[in-house]
């Protein structure tokens, strides 16, 4: 009897509370209420307003609210704030309660917007919160138009950032300088245990204060934080200094900005041990402002392409040194002293301990010998050249201005590179200029501006990098492979359409290097790009020589250009031991995707990677051309012969009408659990003949599971001939069908499903309908769909044929 009293007396106690606070609203609600009593509903009226009036007082009556029984706590949830609800949320699930309906709502009510239909959502608290906290920080959303949103008791951000597994910065950095202020202080720690995933969508350029926030805030996130995922999307024009910004913090890399403040975790982290030799110089700054990692890469590109300008046109030289003659001029009478800015003191410049490269060390004795004061000065005090106008920002000073665009990016490059030039003289300018080329070429990192990443200790870094839709520069694929050459803790990379170019030589130097570091992690790499310098076969067969551990494998090419062929003069050769015959070693690969141009490829070269990666479990080939259906059936012999552990294979946009033997070949493969045509054109040759011989192959395998036609033009006929699959005597075990854009109609598909029920086969799994001639009559299809689920569950959508008339021609 004890149960039932509690639950008496905690009703009593609502009924009271609920009465007590409603006075001063009954007052003043009191014509409202008259008419609502006067309806058939006034006691559900009733009880929404006692529900109201007690959520409006959660602050003292929580605690009570949460002890009611469930039935009252299940009308009450729907009117609480979306704060309270939250916190409910544990109670709710004890007493067998779910919330999810409500999030739901919430969500189609305030975020209005529809998920994809791809997203499975397994909880719409945390989808909901996630989203409220970014439309939040963006100032999207006002707070104060819903009551279910506005609460002064909770900080809006605090309260949904624990919800935060995915953060995105878009345009002009916003956001992060609200997140790093101090009243944002809890919030930021908060999603630095968080956080998983930091995207980047549609940057454009931003301003110096923008940059230091950026940066304490990868600061926190990455090095102090639990992201381990950077994604970078669709940035056409990347401004290189934040670019190198956000690849150097990913990798573990910080230095704090100047005049920024010091970071309060590393000062907790370091105190009680003694710092490493090269700690303060290479991690957290040396005492002096290192020049930036984007101007030396830039020095070094813009050096090395006047060398071989110079090697080409010798008889423009003299207009050059006019050119940089009148610039340094003009520069000099605009009020600037050049010499005091190219050659600041000399206990400003390399920190104790940096090592120079051999090339440097002899140019600067050799400048050193032409003049009285280098012969003075320390080996440290040599000159440097100042910083590139375009990230020098003027930012704060009245009548500054900043060039944007790629023009004015190029003139200030070549403005830094002349001033240099105007100040030494022919011979050493030759020297720096070697100097330039060797750090091009890869054999110091060290003159890009970045720490030698042997010597130093690193921060925590990420384990997977993505870069969509980013064009790489020559400075920024430097520093991407200098930093990838050691980058141990990466684990997946994604490179798609950044235009490489001949920079592919340098990454594959790169991921060589890394390969043979210690504790090397990277499993997954997915590269896709317009061109390759390297045929795609050549290309996979490099990257699965440089890395023998790698488990997936996903690389597109869509169209081969000559235009990077790297014997140009100024574009990169590709390093030794990139391209060649020799047999590559077994490696490990799991997954291999391969997305080919159009052109006939070497089957031997796509038969030399098979036979080596003796794991292979699933291969997917798109758009595949080979000379002749010989070629094909060579491929599909190696894979039999070697890749005895492959249990998936795609053919997608292939054409397979001359390869009907080879299909069938295929389809008699007893390892194969699922096999994918997508728009191979099967059916367009002898397609009475080989129905038949197909389905005859299908009977006869056991071990198959899947099979997807999508785009084969199948039609009725061929589906009525498929169903044989599933007759009496068949020994398949097939569970999953997709004959998706096949022409199919209603009466059709009746029919296939009245067979299958003739047969009285069991359920056999999915049965993918998309894109099919359903809609010539909705009545027909509607049975259909209604018998076929009663042996499988189908999948359909509801497409208008009327745009398929050329596929309808085709198969008449």
């Amino acid at each position: 009897m004890a149960a039932p009293e509690a639950w008496r007396a905690r009703s009593c106690w609502f009924c009271e509370v609920a009465a007590a606070t409603t006075m001063e609203a009954t007052s003043r609600e009191a014509a409202p209420a008259k008419s609502s009593a006067s309806g058939p509903n006034a006691p559900p009226a009733l009880f929404e307003l006692c529900g109201r009036a007690v959520s409006a007082h959660m602050g003292v009556l929580e605690s009570g609210v949460w002890a009611l029984p469930g039935p009252i706590l299940q009308s009450i949830l729907p009117l609480l704030n979306i704060y309270y609800l939250e916190r409910i949320e544990e109670t709710a699930l004890k007493k067998g309660l779910s919330t999810q309906a409500i999030w739901r709502r919430l969500w189609d009510e305030l975020m209005k917007t529809r998920p994809s239909s791809l997203e499975s959502v397994t909880c719409w608290r945390a989808k909901f919160m996630e989203a409220f906290f970014s439309h939040v920080l963006r100032g999207t959303i006002d707070v104060s138009s819903d009551r279910r949103l506005c609460d002064q008791r909770f900080s809006p951000l605090l309260h949904s950032s624990r919800h935060v597994r995915q953060l995105t910065i878009c345009n002009m950095l916003q956001g992060a300088t609200e997140l790093v202020a101090e009243p944002n202080r809890r919030v930021l720690e908060t999603l630095a245990s968080s956080l998983h995933t930091l995207k980047f969508r549609h940057l454009l350029f931003s301003d110096v204060a923008a940059q230091q926030s950026l940066r304490q805030l990868l600061h926190q996130l990455i090095h102090h934080g639990a992201v381990s995922q950077v994604s970078l999307y669709s940035w056409p024009v990347p401004e290189s200094a934040l670019f190198i910004l956000i690849l150097t913090m990913s990798a573990g890399f910080w230095q704090p900005g100047p005049g920024g403040p010091p970071c309060r975790l590393c000062g907790e982290a370091s105190r009680g041990r003694a710092p490493s030799r090269d700690e303060g110089s290479l991690l957290l700054g040396s005492r002096r402002p290192r020049r930036d990692a984007a101007e030396r890469c830039a020095a070094a590109l813009m050096a090395s392409r006047r060398k071989s300008e110079a090697k080409q046109m010798p008889r423009a030289a003299p207009a050059t040194r006019v050119t940089r003659r009148s610039t340094q001029e003009s520069l000099t009478a605009g009020g600037t002293d050049l010499k005091r800015e190219l050659h600041p003191p000399a206990t400003s410049h390399e920190a104790p301990g940096t090592k120079r490269p051999p090339s440097a060390l002899a140019a600067t004795s050799s400048a050193s010998s032409s003049t009285s004061s280098y012969k003075r000065a320390p080996a440290s005090s040599a000159p440097q050249p100042k910083p590139l106008k375009r990230f020098k920002r003027a930012a704060g000073k009245k009548g500054a201005r900043t060039r944007q665009g790629p023009g004015a990016e190029s003139e200030d490059l070549y403005d830094f590179v002349f001033i240099v030039a105007g100040e030494k003289e022919d011979g050493e300018e030759m020297e720096i200029g070697e100097v330039a080329c060797g750090a091009l070429d890869g054999s110091d990192p060290s003159c890009l501006g970045l720490p030698a990443l042997e010597a130093s200790q690193r921060f925590r870094s990420i384990s997977t990098l993505e870069l969509f839709t980013v064009p790489l520069s020559t400075e920024a694929a430097l520093t991407l492979c200098h930093l990838l050459s050691s980058w141990v803790s990466l684990e997946s990379l994604t490179l798609s359409y950044n235009g490489l170019g001949s920079n592919i030589f340098r990454l594959l130097d790169s991921l060589r290097a890394l390969s043979g570091q210690a504790g090397c992690r990277l499993r997954a790499l997915h590269l896709s790009d317009l061109f390759s310098p390297l045929p795609i076969l050549e290309l996979t067969r490099a990257i699965v020589r440089a890395l023998p551990l790698l488990r997936v494998l996903s690389i597109r090419v869509d169209h081969p250009s000559q235009r990077d062929n790297p014997g140009v003069p100024g574009n990169a050769g590709p390093p030794s031991l990139i391209i060649g015959d020799e047999e590559i070693p077994e490696n490990c690969l799991e997954q291999l995707e391969m997305g080919f141009p159009r052109g006939a490829q070497p089957a031997p070269l796509l038969c030399s990677v098979l036979k080596a990666s003796g794991s292979l479990q699933q291969l997917s080939l798109d758009s595949a051309t080979f000379a002749s259906p010989q070629d094909f059936g060579l491929v599909l012999q190696t894979l039999k012969e070697y890749n005895l552990a492959l249990k998936r294979l795609s053919f997608h946009d292939m054409n397979l009408a001359d390869c009907q033997s080879e299909v069938l070949f295929l389809l008699q493969n007893l390892t194969l659990q699922e096999i994918t045509f997508s728009f191979c054109r099967l059916f367009e040759k002898r397609p009475a003949q080989f129905l038949p011989e197909m389905v005859a192959a299908m009977k006869g395998n056991s071990t198959l599971k899947g099979l997807r036609l999508p785009g084969n033009r199948l039609g009725n006929a061929g589906l009525l001939a498929l169903a044989d699959v599933f007759s009496e005597d068949s020994s398949s075990s097939l569970c999953q069908l997709d004959i998706s854009s096949n022409c199919i109609k209603p009466d059709g598909l009746l029919e296939f499903a009245k067979r299958l029920e003739r047969w009285g086969r069991g359920a056999f799994g999915h049965l993918r309908l998309f894109q099919n001639w359903l809609d010539q009559d909705a009545v027909t299809a509607r049975e259909a769909i209604r018998r076929l689920r009663a042996t499988c569950h189908v999948v359909s959508d509801s497409w208008d044929s009327s745009q398929a008339f050329a596929d309808y021609v085709s198969t008449m």
